[in-house]
Order: structure tokens, then C-alpha cells, then sequence
């Protein structure tokens, strides 16, 4: 397995990734061979947030010109995560009948993109 470093590459800060913050949804450049699962633990690991869900699609590399040259940009792979954006504590009964609360301290934000 991928350090968490390795895997997200970059914070992808555009107009349309920005107003999907307010809704809990962050996007990153990946890793072009991570999976879905790597992702939410790259996520939860670097930036200690409660992720809901994951989103992958790959981005094909553009047609650029210089001069006479024609070639293409690599291609990459975008990750939209939805983390919790209201933790709360969990309450499960334990042997005996005896409630037991469980309490993570997670973020209710990545830091990087405010």
C-alpha cells in the first residue's frame, strides 16, 4: 500500500470545486492507479476528517500545439471526496447492557482549502 503522500497529489481549486465545499465535497488530483478505498484513507489520514464518500473519474490529456508541434498533456485522475461535516458521538450497547459511547475527535473542514 501507498503512503497517503503519494497518493493525493494536489488540491484542485477551481470556481465550480469551490462552491462544492460548502456542501462537504473536496477535490483532489490522485494517484492514476489508486483506488476509491486508498483515496478515503489517504483523506482521512492526511487531513483527520470522517470521509462519506468517494468519487473518481480519469481527466484525458488536451490537444496542445506549440508552433508546428502537436502532442498531448498527460492524463490524470480526479477525486471529489465527501467528508462529515457534523461528527457526532456514537452510542452501541455493550455486553452486559451497559451503554457505551465512542467519540473521535475528527475536522469538520480541510484546513488547505479555506
Amino acid at each position: 500500500m501507498k503512503r497517503p503522500e503519494d497518493i493525493i497529489k494536489r488540491p484542485i481549486i477551481t470556481e465550480k470545486a469551490n462552491s462544492a465545499i460548502t456542501e462537504g465535497k473536496y477535490t483532489f488530483e490522485v494517484d492514476m492507479k489508486a483506488t476509491k478505498i486508498d483515496v478515503k484513507y489517504a483523506v482521512e489520514k492526511l487531513f483527520n476528517v470522517k470521509v462519506v464518500d468517494v468519487r473518481t473519474m480519469k481527466v484525458k490529456g488536451k490537444l496542445k500545439r506549440v508552433g508546428v508541434h502537436q502532442g498531448r498533456t498527460s492524463d490524470w485522475k480526479k477525486a471529489i471526496v465527501t467528508i462529515d461535516t457534523n461528527p457526532e458521538t456514537k452510542t452501541y450497547l455493550a455486553k452486559g447492557g451497559k451503554e457505551v459511547k465512542v467519540d473521535k475527535k475528527y475536522n469538520e473542514s480541510i484546513e488547505i482549502f479555506n
